[in-house]
């Protein structure tokens, strides 16, 4: 008997994969006040899987496209002088209208909604497991390799431009980052909260951080403890683990809140 045959190890691995990939890509999210950027991304991601059933192709697959071309298209709009924060919620909202309304047309296929829009941990299989830490690997390894470069982007575009770093190059990494983070994570905690698990553990972890390298530690340690302690914490009380998870992180932010302020008011 393996160890993996276990639906609820299958489930913690799961959400500890998500929460190493998230976390750090949030802390750029959060930096450059991209939460909006993120949202918009994760709601195009329905219309992903509608067109992944339609066309019988994987659901990691036409979730990763479409979210990579929604990202692309904000990219692109924005930087022509549309206004950011009216850009994202037309888009947002419009991909997830479109998504639902293509789900509907499906015939002969039974979609558990439900699922994709809170998530569904406790049905990861063995296949999602390998397709989720197979991105995780591969959104921190993006992330790794630029880290250096984001940063300074994201600090400084003069900056990036004076030290030979395109900006715009750096975004794209960001871009496809985000969308690889959306593909493995909508079966974990789903579309409507992606957005969350991106951006709490890394605002949790920032009154903490003295370094952008401690925030990302930090903002993984907490993004793992909120899906585990989730996870436990929807199998004692029967809640759904998804929205269960996101809540615990919620919790945790406030409380980090709480000890920054206490530590203030300390030293003066």
């Amino acid at each position: 008997m393996s160890i993996l045959d276990s639906f609820l190890i299958r489930a913690a691995l799961a959400g500890l994969g998500v929460a190493i990939a998230a976390a750090p890509l949030g802390c750029f999210v959060v930096w450059r006040r991209m939460a909006y950027f993120g949202d918009a991304t994760a709601h195009a991601s329905i219309l992903g899987v509608a067109l992944a059933l339609s066309f019988e192709i994987s659901i990691f697959t036409g979730v990763l496209v479409v979210s990579l071309l929604m990202a692309t298209i904000v990219s692109t709009l924005s930087s022509r002088g549309y206004a950011m924060d009216t850009l994202l919620g037309v888009l947002a909202h419009s991909a997830l209208a479109f998504g639902l309304v293509a789900v509907s047309f499906l015939q002969g296929v039974r979609i558990d909604l439900m699922a994709y829009l809170f998530g569904d941990i406790l049905a990861v299989g063995r296949l999602d497991l390998a397709v989720i830490w197979a991105g995780a690997l591969l959104v921190l390894a993006l992330l790794w390799w630029r880290w250096s470069a984001l940063l300074t982007a994201t600090l400084n575009t003069d900056l990036a431009y004076a030290a030979g770093i395109d900006p715009r190059r750096e975004q794209l990494v960001l871009t496809i980052a985000l969308a690889l983070v959306v593909a493995v994570a909508i079966k974990v905690v789903g579309v409507l909260l992606i957005a969350a698990m991106l951006i709490i553990p890394a605002a949790t972890a920032r009154p903490f951080a003295a370094t952008p390298e401690r925030m990302a530690l930090i903002a993984v340690f907490i993004g793992g403890l909120s899906a585990l302690g989730g996870l436990q914490l929807a199998f004692t009380f029967d809640t759904p683990t998804g929205p269960t998870i996101v809540c615990l992180a919620a919790v945790l932010f406030a409380l980090s809140n709480l000890a920054g302020l206490f530590l203030r008011n300390t030293r003066i």
